[in-house]
């Protein structure tokens, strides 16, 4: 390893050394400042990300523009969940340096998947993130329903792992190799082997997204996380799956039937999603299930890979996480001694807490796909390329169940701004300014993405050829 080498790596140093230093500082001085130390690591790697475009390829790993791109996304959705966490941690007496310090290691491992080159970096990548939420999930020590949430994501993960590292390795007996480029060119010409292996592959990818039929861990696990983890599980996980699956597209793609079997992954997973989420009355839980059908919308965009899909599911995924983290961000800083999780609980709060109302409100209208909030620009770019890859079909259903969609979205708009908050409740806190950044960043992205998208798809655009 060189220099350049390095340099193209600090990010990934900077977040490893930060997570160790936090464990150490902790064990010190358990505080508060740990959170704001996170936050100083994590801008530190996002800007080096940003400001250094070095470009190098070394053995399981080549740090690309497109790598670099996609981490300071995923470094963006962890700082705001730093600022989420850190006034509701002490609220909630989650103390100690684990929850940074685990963040940071999860970011760790969302980096080491953007830059993968081969399976088993993708694979240690892949399963370093989904360790630090095997962690998160269930930090809050007190709560039963925390703790049934963090068993059921352990469990559903580990058989994610074992069915994903099985797929790897049929696919590594079948091939010779583990280079995705190499690999590329062997899944031209499958074998009954290789084909296995890429089936198994493809169920491991479907539970970090939550696609039908690995996706009834969902709504458990994010009604049971405590509320900022939940916002982090629910955007940055995601959008690491997303840039695996594109990874990993080039070896899929040369599969003759996986057409068919994600055509019917992505409209199974519409359906359960949005239908599902009409009959929920727990924010979190509706949530959940609107995100299972965000994420079908995604997969749709993925069948129509060849006509644009690509850049639409990245744009996507963008636009998700900006209202994934809005959404979860008001019921993170709404939220006292335990969730505000009832929808009734809601009532008429867009008036007396307004910042967290207005961020609740917007990215209900994004997941909807309401201009002129992001998601409209989202969804308008997956039947786009949905129609100009032939997916009529497909496309139309995901428009029905997005008419679907608007109804529980608009539900909560409702209960915000048109239902008499109970008279008996307490005046709501102000939020302090970790909390008001916290939402205020997802709504403006969503708004000028929303208004001027031009930028970021030019970009996507860009990293894709």
């Amino acid at each position: 390893m060189n220099s350049l080498d390095v340099m193209a790596l600090m990010p990934l140093i900077i977040l490893t050394a930060g997570c160790v230093l936090v464990l150490l500082a902790g064990a010190v001085r358990p505080g508060g400042y740990l959170y704001w130390s996170a936050m100083v690591v994590v801008v530190a790697a996002l800007l080096w990300s940003v400001a250094v475009p070095i470009e190098t390829v070394m053995p399981g790993l080549a740090v690309t523009r497109f790598s670099r791109t996609c981490s300071a996304f995923l470094y963006g959705t962890g700082l705001v969940a730093l600022l989420l966490a850190a006034g509701y941690t002490r609220r909630r007496g989650i103390v100690g340096e684990e929850y940074p310090a685990t963040l940071l290691f999860g970011l760790v491992g969302m980096g080491v998947v953007c830059a993968a080159s081969d399976l088993l970096m993708l694979f240690l990548g892949l399963e370093a993130f989904t360790f630090a939420f095997y962690i998160l999930v269930a930090v809050e020590r007190d709560s039963g329903r925390g703790g049934e949430a963090g068993l059921k994501y352990l469990l559903n993960g580990t058989l994610s792992a074992a069915v994903m590292g099985m797929g790897m390795a049929l696919v590594y007996v079948a091939s010779g190799t583990l280079k995705l480029a190499e690999l590329a060119s062997a899944a031209r010409t499958p074998d009954t082997l290789l084909l296995a292996g890429l089936a198994l592959i493809l169920l491991g990818l479907a539970f970090k997204l939550s696609l039908v039929p690995a996706h009834l861990w969902t709504a458990d696990v994010y009604q049971g996380a405590p509320a900022p983890v939940t916002a982090l599980l629910s955007t940055a996980s995601k959008g690491a799956a997303v840039v695996a699956f594109l990874l990993l597209f080039p070896l899929l793609g040369g599969w003759r039937g996986f057409h068919d079997l994600l055509w019917l992954l992505a409209l199974l997973t519409l359906l359960s999603g949005n239908l599902a989420a009409l009959a929920q009355t727990s924010i979190k839980r509706m949530l959940a299930w609107s995100s299972i059908g965000q994420m079908g919308y995604v997969a749709l965009a993925f069948v129509a890979l060849p006509a644009g899909g690509g850049r639409a599911a990245l744009f996507y995924t963008v636009a998700y996480a900006a209202a994934g983290l809005a959404s979860f961000g008001a019921v993170t800083v709404l939220s006292e001694n335990s969730d505000r999780d009832d929808l009734e609980e809601y009532r008429g709060l867009g008036y007396k807490n307004p910042l967290a109302g207005a961020a609740l409100a917007l990215a209900m209208f994004s997941l909807a796909g309401i201009p002129p909030a992001a998601g409209f620009m989202a969804k308008f770019g997956v039947f786009a390329a949905a129609l100009r890859g032939g997916e009529t079909v497909l496309a139309l259903a995901g428009v029905l169940m997005a008419l679907v969609a608007v109804f529980f979205y608009l539900r909560v708009v409702v209960v915000l701004y048109m239902k008499p908050a109970d008279v008996l409740t307490a005046a709501e806190r102000p939020l302090s300014l970790p909390e008001q950044l916290a939402l205020v960043i997802p709504m403006l992205a969503m708004l000028a993405l929303g208004v001027y998208p031009s930028p970021l798809l030019d970009l996507l655009e860009g990293l894709l050829r």
